[in-house]
């Protein structure tokens, strides 16, 4: 196994997972992990209606090697506990941790503890984020800043790791709204997106182009859910895709396009997530939904 996918795999950031499971790796990541056209929707079109809404939602994943590439020794395992609350007028709440553990294969040990929390307004022009990773019980990483959208781009303050100021493109998206994006995409038939989502990662200034695949709708006899999912009243004869987002590194030289990593899942139409596959190159991981309380979200005034 390489450095690199290590290090992919120990750093899983809300967008890498949070923004898969509704609007987050964080984690990952994801899915961070989670579309309509292709520019900057103006906010007023991207307030949802009550029937388009999120739902609060607390689910836990429980996450094992899947498959190993090449010559790759790994051993890999960890829970993700994501619970997602608010409303399109209220805003959207995210807390998300993701405990991992990776044995290389040589008798090494690593354990990751990433804990975070985001909030994004409803009209997608406001993030907040916050974030701190700790390996083998030390801490390594902290970041806490905010992001707001201004006329023609966006701004990012960050307190944490240091005091600094960051200007983005325009058309960069918070990762709630690029699950928002995604389901509308998923509703039209489309197939196909492509987005540069901001999270806070890593530095708090890490910008990924996203690829987003979306295969046919599953239909409600097919693929019957055997985890948490089944027997849910909530997600009975409710849409869902299969859907594959890979992570390109925005910063990479022209031409080097091999994604960072790619996430896989099914994605249910109020933004619920099961079935996960995390894609780390030289090794895979799954993510199996274990619980699933589906909450009562507060209707907006």
């Amino acid at each position: 196994m390489t450095n690199l996918s290590k290090r992919r795999w120990l750093a899983s950031t809300t967008l890498a997972v949070a923004t898969i499971l509704c609007g987050g790796v964080g984690l990952v990541p994801v899915a961070a992990i989670l579309c309509g056209d292709f520019g900057v929707v103006p906010a007023a079109a991207q307030v949802q209606t009550p029937a388009d809404e999120l739902v609060a939602h607390r689910a836990v994943y429980e996450l094992k090697l899947a498959s190993t590439r090449g010559k790759s020794a790994v051993a890999a395992r960890g829970r993700i506990l994501y619970d997602f609350t608010g409303s399109v007028c209220e805003g959207y709440k995210l807390d998300f941790r993701q405990v991992s553990e990776l044995d290389n294969g040589e008798g090494k040990q690593t354990l990751s503890d990433l804990r975070s929390t985001t909030w994004e307004d409803g009209a997608a022009k406001n993030y907040k984020f916050n974030s701190q990773n700790r390996l083998n019980e030390r801490l390594v990483d902290t970041v806490d800043g905010a992001a707001e959208r201004q006329s023609g781009w966006i701004s990012v303050t960050l307190t944490k790791p240091k005091d600094k100021k960051v200007s983005l493109d325009a058309t960069i998206v918070f990762p709630t709204e690029h699950v928002r994006r995604i389901i509308d995409a998923a509703r039209d038939g489309k197939t196909i997106l492509e987005f540069p989502v901001f999270d806070g990662s890593e530095t708090g200034q890490k910008v990924y182009n996203t690829l987003t695949v979306i295969g046919r709708e599953i239909a409600a006899d097919q693929k019957i859910p055997t985890d948490a999912a089944a027997g849910q009243k909530a997600l009975a004869g409710m849409k869902r895709w299969p859907v594959t987002v890979s992570y390109f590194d925005k910063a990479a030289k022209p031409g080097e396009q091999t994604p960072v990593y790619a996430i896989g899942f099914e994605l249910y139409e109020n933004g619920i997530s099961r079935a996960l596959m995390l894609d780390y190159n030289d090794f895979s991981i799954s993510g199996e939904l274990k619980t699933l309380e589906i909450k009562d979200g507060r209707p907006c005034p």
